[in-house]
């Protein structure tokens, strides 16, 4: 279901707000809302709305008002999506409940009638689900949900977790002592959410949504009422709220249909209300408000400004009149955000980036809004090019190519869910019908979108689309919200005097766009295939070329119509200096630098009708361009990745841009302890390697697009390359397409021997005292990490597969003793790594985030984690619950096109990498008590763990 139809996204840095019309002197009323539909009990919108409901669900109620939506998808086979959804969320609480809806989503883990506590999450495990991964929920404003992805739909595992989820619904006993055990972990996550980029958030919303319910009942809710509020208010809340009537139940996956309805039926059919209904919270009026700014500074922000127009929210009934009116707008909004990406990517850019957006804030206000990402310093002429780029879209509209060309994208992607509709993944199906539940909206099929898209769009011309967006830009406003890492001069009113100020600026009509073709076809004569062998039992081709290109494709039918693309060229990090600092940090200046002969935006213009992808990286040993599309697409993918290898254009502003970024990415990073770690780590457990180390702000601001050029040219130009293709596509189509592309290049060197001492790289050796690291957030805020050094994967294959079910051992034991035991903190997490690349390296490690004075007693516990576990063997019980789920999700993992494509790269030279493929299942299925038991002794001695600390410099902001 798509009700869009593919607005472009606005930029990740510029979310969803946007610019108005000049403001009048007084603030004009505000509009009336549009009616809401209120559906009756157990009534689906597609009753009383023109649009035909996708007929592959099941749509349906029971007598006491709770809804179904049950489809059957065979594809992954044997795999299932559950979801119990209610209509309720903080908005709900009371002003003593403030965060208890989420604190009850906590307690549906923490026993019911028939389940008692701390057994749920065991009950799963043992079936195969993983917590976290497989078993999850979240509360909104206005909704909760419940989520379990089966890895099996026999009878065991459909029935427990049916069983589960109904526990949930109406079965929670809530009981006060294990309430104020949950109190740490909920206020572990309250630590955890609290961010710049979160109090942003927090402040903008409160500034745009005056006197509006939604801004004070945050899911997360108020820090007392987490630490003192009785169980009693969480009764209430849930008796009061979780009622059949606000119930969704869906299932997508491999069962039968009326099984399944028959099910839900005997699992839900007794169910009724234990509390009288109340009435549903007021949202309060969207007030009337005339041109406001409003500027917060946090020192962990980029600068960013929004402005926006508010308008009372239309809650009219979805249908296809609507939707048309919708995509008409969001064309022509789809074409100011072409322009905005176009200006951004320019010389001089005046700004990093900025979008325009319209949407609905959970039922309460309309927001139409452009956002910008401003280059530090330069705020006033990103917000002057931004609004006046918005304005004059309004005065002069869109030109019918820029129409036509969002109209082809568009039309691309939906063909393309045609395509794929039939192996679309269960999770995402049940997730389709969630989203129509919070949007109010009916659930079509991609083919019945594809339809009335082509009828919306038939004949559309440019003044259809400009008469439109000449009313987008209206309502309450304009509120302009600034967030700034350091003080402005002259406040508020400097704000709000630089838009007033450009909007009095006269605007130029846009330029004629002028026609473009394709320039990257050819690459000379086709390759000569001079190899080819098959690999049966893993249903793969391996081809070699004429010019040294190696091919490996693998058929799938996982998903239809998809085709996923690498490239690994050359020997990526193994042939960086280790004592140079590496330009990884800028590597998409690449991709952003366009080609010789097009840049990136006049590739996106002429291409709009494919689906291609672009994405380069740096890899332990090879540079990786990558990229996904459809069957039909995939000579143009080819395309586009052999042309970035033979003619990248390595254009100044591409990387410009990304270095104007980075003069704040410190302080970002340095503004919470997660960041700080995830700036730090990498480098740390690389004993300092500088091919891991971030860069510091002068490197940044030093560094040179030749840096990047330097570090990879050798490769691209002349280094081995090896093309892996996986998806909906023949041997002989895979051929075809490399043999016009890849083979087509000059010829391609053989992989040189590295020398051992390029490969070698040391984790570092444990010591009595942690690293310590400071951050500038939060003064409880806090991350402990504790690692101890393993090895490579080739040492020993086995031991790595008996070390892996050690860290899921490792993670059960330090969740149930740090969260469930003590509730010190909501998510702790132990990984673990075997390189393929680098001699020796490896290592298993756990980390938590704590208040300071917490991570003395994580590292005692981990020790004595550990200890345990090096002189006595686990239990069979605990065994089966940690290697299960690893099984499942290997076995979940390999009917997807990105495992294989990843899994099978460097198989060419490295053939031991098919056997890593072949053994990793069996391998994990044979570990024992007693092998895990042999890998801790090995690897988890005490005088082996290498400590980090994260702790709060001194002058941090005060806990609340």
């Amino acid at each position: 279901m798509t009700r869009l139809w593919g607005l472009r996204p606005a930029l990740a840095a510029a979310i969803a707000l946007s610019f108005a019309q000049p403001a009048t002197a007084q603030a004009p009323a505000a509009a009336p809302a549009q009616a809401a539909v209120r559906l009756a009990p157990g009534e689906w919108p597609q009753a009383r709305s023109d649009l035909k409901a996708d007929a592959a669900y099941r749509f349906g109620a029971l007598p006491n008002g709770m809804r179904y939506a049950i489809r059957r998808q065979t594809v992954p086979a044997g795999q299932a999506a559950l979801r119990l959804w209610f209509a309720t969320g903080s908005l709900m609480e009371t002003d003593a409940q403030q965060g208890l809806a989420h604190f009850l989503e906590h307690m549906a883990f923490n026993g019911s009638k028939e389940v008692k506590e701390g057994e749920m999450v065991k009950i799963l495990e043992r079936l195969g689900l993983a917590f976290g991964a497989d078993t999850n929920a979240s509360t909104g404003f206005s909704e909760t949900t419940y989520k379990l992805d089966l890895p099996r739909t026999d009878a065991e595992t459909v029935d427990t977790s049916l069983k589960l989820l109904r526990e949930a619904a109406f079965n929670l006993t809530i009981d006060p002592a294990a309430v104020d055990r949950e109190r740490g972990i909920v206020l572990s996550e309250e630590r955890a959410r609290d961010t710049p980029g979160y109090r942003v958030l927090v402040a903008r919303m409160n500034f745009q949504m005056k006197g509006q319910r939604l801004p004070i009942r945050l899911p997360i809710g108020k820090v007392e009422v987490l630490r003192t509020a009785p169980a009693s208010e969480i009764v209430d809340y849930y008796n009061t709220w979780y009622r059949p009537e606000r119930a969704v139940f869906v299932a997508v996956g491999d069962f039968d249909v009326d099984a399944m309805e028959a099910k839900i039926k005997a699992a839900f059919g007794s169910w009724t209300a234990k509390a009288p209904a109340r009435p549903e919270p007021d949202q309060g009026p969207v007030a009337p408000r005339g041109p406001e700014a409003r500027l917060i500074v946090d020192p962990g922000v980029t600068q960013t400004l929004q402005v926006v127009w508010l308008s009372p929210p239309d809650l009219s009934l979805d249908t296809e009149a609507k939707r048309r009116r919708d995509l008409i707008e969001n064309l022509g909004l789809s074409v100011l955000n072409r322009r905005y990406s176009a200006l951004s990517r320019g010389a001089n850019p005046p700004f990093l980036g900025a979008g325009a957006g319209k949407f609905e804030q959970d039922d309460a206000v309309e927001v139409v809004s452009v956002g910008v990402n401003a280059e530090a310093g330069r705020w006033r002429e990103a917000l002057a090019a931004a609004e006046q780029e918005q304005r004059r879209l309004t005065q002069y509209g869109v030109q019918q190519g820029e129409l036509d060309r969002e109209i082809e994208e568009i039309r691309a992607n939906l063909k393309a869910a045609v395509a794929g509709a039939a192996t679309r993944r269960p999770a995402d199906l049940a997730a389709e019908v969630l989203e129509s539940l919070s949007d109010h909206t009916v659930v079509t099929s991609p083919a019945d979108d594809l339809a009335m898209f082509e009828r919306a769009v038939a004949g559309l011309k440019s003044e259809t689309v400009n008469a439109v967006i000449k009313s987008t830009f209206r309502g309450q406003g304009p509120l302009v919200f600034m967030a700034s890492p350091t003080p402005i001069e002259g406040g508020e009113a400097a704000v709000l005097a630089a838009l007033t100020g450009s909007q009095k600026v006269a605007v130029a009509p846009p330029a004629r766009q002028q026609a473009l073709t394709w320039p990257y076809e050819s690459f000379g004569p086709l390759g000569k295939v001079v190899e080819r062998r098959e690999v049966a039992d893993l249903g793969l081709t391996l081809v070699r070329f004429a010019n040294g290109v190696r091919l490996t494709v693998k058929p799938t039918s996982f998903r239809d119509d998809e085709v996923v693309v690498r490239a690994n060229v050359g020997a990526g990090m193994l042939n960086l200096p280790r004592d140079r600092q590496s330009p990884f940090w800028a590597s998409s200046a690449l991709i952003e630098g366009g080609l010789k002969k097009i840049d990136v935006e006049e590739m996106e213009r002429v291409l709009a009708s494919k689906v291609y992808g672009g994405r380069f990286n740096f890899n332990d040993d090879a540079f990786v361009l990558s990229g996904s599309t459809r069957t039909g697409d995939l000579p143009t993918q080819m395309q586009v990745l052999a042309a970035y290898i033979s003619e990248p254009a390595w254009r100044d502003a591409a990387f410009a841009r990304i270095q104007a970024a980075g003069k704040t990415i410190h302080d970002q990073y340095e503004s919470t302890n997660s960041g700080v770690l995830s700036r730090d780590l990498p480098g740390l457990i690389h004993s300092g390697d500088r091919r891991w180390t971030f860069p510091s702000r002068e490197q940044i601001a030093a560094g040179k697009i030749s840096d990047v050029q330097a570090a990879v040219t050798p490769d691209l130009s002349k280094g081995p390359i090896e093309v892996v293709i996986v998806g909906d596509v023949t041997v002989d189509q895979a051929i075809a397409a490399t043999a016009s592309t890849f083979a087509a290049l000059p010829p391609r060197a053989e992989p040189r021997p590295v020398p051992a001492a390029q490969r070698a790289v040391a984790f570092p050796k444990g010591a009595p005292a942690p690293v310590t690291l400071t951050h500038k957030g939060r003064a409880d805020q806090a991350i402990g990490y504790i690692a101890w050094a393993t090895t490579d994967y080739w040492t020993n294959p086995q031991r790595a597969r008996d070390t892996a079910v050690l860290r899921e051992i490792m993670k059960l034991r330090i969740t149930d003793e740090l969260r469930e035991a003590q509730g010190v903190t909501y998510s702790p997490d132990v990984n673990s790594q075997h390189s393929l690349v680098w001699t020796g390296w490896g290592y298993i490690a756990a980390n938590v985030e704590a208040p300071p004075e917490k991570l003395a007693g994580f590292f005692d516990d981990a020790l004595k984690i550990a200890a345990d576990l090096r002189t006595r063997e686990v239990e069979a019980d605990e065994l089966e619950r940690a290697k299960k789920p690893r099984i499942e999700s290997l076995l979940r993992a390999r009917v997807t096109n990105g495992y294989w494509v990843s899994e099978l790269s460097g198989a060419q030279f490295d053939p031991r990498r098919l056997d890593l493929i072949r053994e990793i299942i069996p391998g994990t299925e044979r570990v024992t008590a007693a092998d895990v038991k042999r890998a801790a002794e090995q690897w988890l001695k005490p005088e082996a763990a290498y400590k980090v600390v994260v702790t709060p410099a001194a002058g941090g902001a005060a806990a609340p």
